[in-house]
């Protein structure tokens, strides 16, 4: 802070010294000690005899008057002045005119305009590192990449946690790095480069960094997007000026983040190709072929999209490798947990493997913010440790959303709230193979007016049909609910998500999985077509009458899920009704007293249960239709196209 201030106050007083000699210079001095006279009258008081005596320098007369006072002039060339001045009897001195040199004479004229140069200089190199400097005017062809040196890269491969089979893929390259010979000696060439894929936030940039970490080589870091730029030919230049740089300090690892920026697929979607993007894929792809593998380069590329990069960049020679760092299993989440947890002060009853079990489909970067957030509510509520308890409620938070409890809810609508989610948990209790029900909440999170929340035992990698139908029973469960307690006129909008869950749920089952007996294992894909602006439409490309069969298949697969529901719950009404005034009591109810309902016992207080916390409303709105329910029952995506186990965690309604 202090050598902040210092460093502005000497810019200003360069400024103000700056203008203070260009101002000296042009304006000239306007404050003169004597008195300036003009030719003509200096000769008249000469030959009055006021003047006593003068000093002649060159054309400059300094003189003084008989009464002491001083007064200057110049002399224009007059011939005669000696003569009138020995004629008056004026006091005559004189100095040789002080010569100066041309360079001396050129420096003091042009000295101003020099300092105004060697400021903007210094104002420039201030800005951006100078004209041709990292960031300067002219550093448009320069490499954006950032160097860390081996003393710099502090991570290392006990800070990865989780990815244990992209750990062992990655191994040899840190032993290569450190022993380039043993390879070598045997013929062996490492890859020249290693393409990291995986959703978002599982650590494929820590990964990257911890092999430089350990291998103690420096580490060039630059993302796909700072290659390409508005002219043409820049971002060919970047990757030139890159891999130069990384010779110059090999070995060493270049790593690129979210390379489909610039590696996509050439003359592939609208308006076919971008020049500056394919001369800058072209540009890279010609300087991974242009080193070999003696020079110790390894070039380290992440992204979360791989099938939508050009074929040239993935073949051997390029990326030679392909480590799929995905998301972890239970372990992993326990372990990446305990990393995460030596930042903070943790109580002796937190038990990492119970938070690891309850955060299915966690990334790395979603179990950091889980710590972050217990760290949170801990210092909110004045304690010095984080507790089992702040991490369930931040988990709750992360999952569920942030409780609304200043949103006013009228009784009715409360009620007809706790009705719709003990519908869910019966149905999801009761039905086979479904996840276990976690916990039931009326309390409005997020855009829902309550959510009900399954928790899976296990991490789940396929799912069967009958888990599935099971799925599609539970959602229904709300609906029904509202419709038996309260009559078919009064099912409110709430059941809006769970209806367009369960319809594309239903229809993957039939087009998608081959869970359907009259259609079979077959595909039947849907197209999606983009039109004007990037908005989008799905057309099925079948016959007419092989849609109609599976619009039938679909009614078919949904109407017997729905009556499935509505017996269970109608041969459970009390049940329901028990649940529900629990619900209005406690306004969220756990697992332990979701059990105790369905055994016939009283379900009791949930076991962090206080007074306080019963909403308090503060103000007098209420929420309309746009907030339609959004439970957290959902593990997958069913309009993905793909496999439902290779979706994330349960927070995405």
């Amino acid at each position: 802070m202090k050598n902040d201030m210092l460093k502005n106050i000497l810019i200003w007083a360069a400024v103000a010294l700056v203008l203070m000699s260009v101002f000296n210079h042009f304006g000239g001095n306007t404050q003169n000690t004597n008195t300036r006279l003009d030719y003509s009258q200096f000769i008249d008081q000469v030959r009055e005899g006021q003047i006593s005596r003068v000093n002649i320098e060159g054309p400059t007369i300094r003189g003084v008057y008989n009464n002491g006072e001083a007064f200057t002039t110049y002399n224009p060339g007059d011939p005669g002045l000696m003569g009138d001045l020995l004629q008056n009897r004026v006091t005559v001195s004189s100095q040789p005119p002080e010569k100066q040199s041309l360079l001396l004479q050129i420096f003091i004229s042009w000295f101003p305009m020099l300092l105004l140069i060697a400021l903007w200089i210094f104002f420039m190199r201030s800005m951006g590192g100078g004209l041709g400097g990292k960031g300067g005017p002219m550093s448009f062809g320069k490499s954006k990449a950032r160097m860390l040196s081996e003393d710099q890269v502090k991570v290392n491969f006990n800070d990865v946690a989780g990815a244990d089979e992209a750990k062992e893929e990655v191994a040899e390259l840190v032993d290569f790095l450190r022993d380039p010979t043993k390879y070598q000696n045997l013929g062996g060439q490492i890859p020249r480069g290693v393409l990291m894929v995986g959703p978002p936030g599982t650590g494929k940039t820590l990964l990257a960094k911890a092999i430089a970490g350990e291998a103690k080589v420096p580490f060039f870091t630059i993302s796909g997007s700072d290659f390409v730029e508005m002219f043409v030919g820049v971002g060919a230049s970047r990757v030139r000026d890159m891999f130069e740089q990384a010779k110059a300090h090999a070995p060493c690892i270049i790593f690129i983040d979210e390379i489909d920026a610039v590696g996509r697929s050439r003359g592939v979607g609208m308006g076919g190709g971008n020049d500056e993007r394919e001369q800058t894929l072209n540009q890279m792809l010609v300087e991974m072929d242009g080193f070999e593998g003696h020079e110790g380069i390894i070039v380290i590329a992440a992204t979360n999209r791989p099938d939508v990069l050009d074929p040239a960049l993935l073949r051997p020679g390029r990326f030679d490798r392909q480590v799929t760092v995905g998301l972890p299993d239970v372990r992993g989440r326990e372990q990446i947990l305990k990393v995460h947890m030596r930042k903070v002060p943790v109580a002796e009853d937190v038990k990492p493997a119970l938070i690891a079990r309850g955060t299915p489909g966690f990334s790395g970067a979603d179990l950091a913010n889980l710590v972050n957030e217990a760290a949170l509510f801990a210092a909110r509520l004045g304690d010095r440790m984080v507790t089992q308890g702040h991490f369930e409620k931040a988990k709750d938070k992360i999952l569920m959303g942030v409780e609304r409890r200043s949103m006013v809810m009228s009784e009715a609508e409360k009620r007809l709230t706790a009705y719709h989610e003990a519908g869910h948990a019966i149905i999801g209790y009761l039905v086979p193979e479904h996840d276990p029900v976690y916990k039931v909440s009326i309390i409005p999170r997020g855009r829902a007016l309550g959510v009900t929340m399954y928790l899976p035992e296990e991490d789940s990698w396929s799912y069967s049909k009958r888990k599935l139908e099971s799925q599609l029973s539970s959602l229904y469960g709300g609906r029904i609910a509202e419709e038996i307690i309260f009559g078919s006129d009064a099912v409110t909008t709430g059941a809006s998500n769970d209806i367009e869950r369960a319809t594309k749920l239903a229809r993957s089952m039939v087009m998608k999985w081959g869970l359907s007996d009259k259609l079979g294992p077959l595909l039947y894909e849907e197209e999606e077509q983009h039109g004007f602006l990037g908005s989008s439409s799905r057309t099925t490309s079948v016959s007419d009458e092989t849609a109609k069969l599976i619009d039938a298949e679909v009614r078919r697969v949904i109407d017997e899920n729905y009556k499935r529901s509505e017996r269970i719950l109608t041969e459970h009404r009390d049940k329901l009704d028990i649940m529900a005034e629990a619900l209005m009591q406690y306004e969220t109810i756990d697992a332990q007293q979701i059990k105790n309902i369905m055994e016939g016992r009283d379900p009791g207080k949930p076991a962090d249960w206080t007074e306080s916390d019963l909403a308090t409303p503060s103000n007098d709105s209420k929420e309309g239709d746009d907030s339609v329910e959004a439970k957290l029952d959902d593990t997958f995506d069913t309009s993905a196209d793909q496999d439902p186990s290779a979706e994330g965690h349960p927070k995405h309604s």
